[in-house]
């Protein structure tokens, strides 16, 4: 077995102290099982206070101490919250973002953002570059030789902060006329036609953020995606000239914020963001308390495990974080098992300390405002020791997902522009709430799955493709999937796919494009009505309809799972089933109730995915499987209820790891509220 432990620790401050605490800290840290913390990533401005003099004794404070401890440390570059100086030099430096748009359609451009609030910088501006640049390698330099440094991370959850100022419209119309030659070409691929939109000269195009054009739109959220890339592998490559062997390069990625993490991130491209690390990364934050179900831990570390087929690390995660997250008594500890059951090879909170001052002192750390060891502590203080213990047994689980979901980019861009559904209730309805409408009825039925980029064309290593809401989809990806299913694939797509090309218009056939006979239906009529029900004779009876719906005409042959209740909408289809050369699919054409969902994908599993036996125990009990480097089949339960739960082994001889005692197959599992347990085969 590997002697390599899992990574546990959390950010620490030394900048931010209200007193002297180092060497308590350093002692605290140890005596809490902890071994690694992070530093330097938000500091930039305590270590240049002005321009070209530098200052790196709280960096100097820290690694020392840490290296006597024997805590290893991650350096992050301190590039994401500009110093004073740099703004009041160059102001051009500070974003300017997009407008609010009003009632009445006139647009409000303002100026660059004020100085104050970090992330607010262009990243692409020369000034910022060639400053970040010089912070970088001067801090670089100073700590390279620590050989208590295991990695370094880039930025900090990197975006293009919705910048459109003139700088980057500039930039986006050189890769315009890059990718597309002419004007001609690119009034013809977005329709610019429309309402006098048409450009006849490079000098005419207007400011992009006045346009009405969705395809015009999202190709100026591509290439602003784009820019993120380039930013972190020009970051990359700087400190790739430092890096040793064995050491790390990694980047804290982040989620949709919806008060939390919540689903794909529109302004990164994470796929492609993850060629510039050599560790995925990852900042994950949660409901707790009665509403910490673990699938934003899992969502999260899914997609992390995804962008290299490889472990991961938990940058930041919280430990107490906002007061209504003050974690019950053992969910701190449900928490970071969970990230491991996922594969993380690490676990981090953000932060240490709670701060005494600022936007984030009601974000607490490890230790409360007192700064005296608590109950928190005492919780983090149980895991380190479990995990001190346990390393070598869950060190490196490698997962083989038979079922994958293939996200875009593209189309959450796309329907930012178009909403799905009936827009004048003003609800909120998007992209990232019908992935997570299909990937938390996996989780829930304790279906593991991979997560694909919409560049993917070899499906072979799954057997279900999940797709939501591909809106936008090129026809190379529509017949990489198709004859993902005439090889005997099984494909199931939600609304809202395959309507528009990559460019966002529309395609001018019948609905599916290309995938007509795959689905086994086509449409061409679709609706948003608030009090439509299913009807069927299977698990989606009653299912309640909202937001949209498609009206999907089946071909003779086809299996119709579901109808619409009302009887304008007779002879019509709401869910289909259909056999296709090998293989099958299955088309949601309507939004319902998350619960006939879950009942649903349950059955599909048990149809479409060979040696998949659905687990007996559905949420709240959740459970996670993967091999370690020993070989080993590892298996979490975990239960995310108040409640006491059981669960059923499955399996060879095996060990309760957490409680010490035999297993043999069919024994039962005793889970505490919040509790977990881990199951290695001998």
């Amino acid at each position: 077995m590997t002697t390599q432990p899992i990574l546990y620790g959390a950010a620490y401050y030394d900048e931010y102290m209200p007193c002297e605490r180092l060497a308590e800290d350093m002692k605290l840290l140890v005596k809490a099982g902890m071994n690694v913390i992070r530093i330097a990533e938000s500091t930039w401005g305590t270590m240049e206070p002005e321009r070209g003099r530098f200052d790196f004794h709280h960096i100097d404070r820290v690694l020392e101490a840490a290296q006597q401890h024997g805590l290893k440390v991650i350096v992050g570059t301190p590039t994401y919250a500009l110093p004073a100086w740099l703004a009041h030099e160059c102001p051009q430096i500070l974003i300017e973002p997009e407008p609010a748009m009003v009632t009445n359609g006139s647009v409000h451009c303002h100026g660059p953002e004020l100085y104050g609030r970090r992330q607010n910088m262009d990243i692409g501006h020369p000034y910022y570059r060639e400053r970040a640049e010089v912070m970088i390698r001067a801090l670089m330099d100073h700590v390279k030789e620590r050989s208590c440094i295991i990695g370094y991370q880039l930025d900090n959850e990197t975006k293009y902060y919705g910048n459109a100022n003139d700088r980057i419209q500039k930039a986006f119309l050189e890769w315009l006329h890059e990718r597309y030659g002419t004007l001609e070409e690119i009034n013809r691929v977005f329709g610019l036609n429309y309402w006098s939109n048409r450009i006849n000269s490079w000098e005419e195009f207007p400011d992009v953020r006045g346009t009405i054009n969705g395809s015009l739109a999202s190709a100026f959220d591509e290439y602003r995606r784009a820019t993120v890339k380039d930013f972190l592998s020009w970051q990359a490559g700087i400190v790739g000239e430092y890096v040793k062997p064995g050491q790390f390069i990694t980047q804290n990625f982040d989620y949709e914020w919806r008060g939390w993490s919540f689903g794909l991130q529109p302004q990164v491209d994470h796929f492609k963001c993850a060629e510039a690390v050599t560790l995925a990364g990852v900042d994950i934050y949660h409901p707790s308390q009665a509403d910490l179900t673990g699938t934003e831990i899992a969502m999260g570390g899914d997609i992390s495990r995804s962008l290299k087929q490889s472990n991961y690390l938990v940058v930041e995660t919280q430990a107490q974080g906002f007061p209504q997250w003050t974690p019950y008594p053992g969910q701190l500890r449900l928490q970071a098992f969970s990230h491991l059951a996922s594969g993380a090879l690490g676990v981090m909170y953000w932060h240490w300390h709670s701060l005494h001052n600022s936007w984030e002192t009601y974000w607490r750390g490890v230790l409360p405002h007192d700064l005296r060891p608590g109950r928190i502590y005492e919780e983090a203080s149980v895991i380190g020791k479990e995990l001190q213990k346990l390393s070598p047994h869950l060190q490196g689980l490698k997962k083989r997902n038979k079922v994958a979901i293939l996200v875009s980019n593209e189309a959450l861009s796309a329907l930012e522009h178009y909403p799905i559904g009936d827009v004048l209730r003003k609800r909120e309805f998007k992209y990232n709430d019908v992935m997570r409408w299909l990937y938390d009825a996996f989780y829930r039925n304790n279906i593991e799955c991979d997560f694909l980029p919409a560049t993917t064309r070899d499906f072979s290593a799954y057997s279900l493709v999940a797709v939501p809401a591909l809106y936008t989809a090129s026809e190379g990806l529509i017949l990489a999937l198709k004859d993902f299913v005439y090889r005997g694939g099984e494909l199931l797509a939600t609304f809202k796919s395959f309507f528009t090309d990559e460019n966002v218009q529309v395609y001018h056939d019948s609905q599916p494009h290309y995938l007509g006979e795959v689905f086994g239906m086509c449409y061409n009529e679709f609706t948003a009505s608030s009090n439509l029900k299913l009807e069927s004779l299977g698990v989606l009876d009653g299912a309640q309809c909202s937001d949209w719906e498609e009206l999907l005409y089946p071909f003779t042959d086809t299996k119709v799972v579901a109808y619409y209740d009302n009887p304008a909408w007779d002879g019509y289809a709401a869910v289909t089933e259909n056999y296709c050369s090998h293989g099958r699919a299955w088309y949601l054409g309507c939004y319902f109730s998350p619960e006939h969902l879950q009942n649903f994908v349950r059955e599909v599993i048990a149809k479409a995915v060979p040696g998949i036996r659905p687990h007996p125990e559905t949420f709240p009990v959740i459970i996670r499987e993967g091999v370690n480097e020993a070989g080993h089949k590892l298996t979490y339960y975990l239960n995310y209820s108040a409640v006491k739960q059981t669960a059923s082994y499955s399996g060879s001889e095996a060990t309760e790891l957490t409680a010490g005692r035999a297993l043999h197959d069919g024994d039962k599992v005793t889970l505490e509220p919040w509790g977990v347990q881990i199951v290695e085969e001998n």
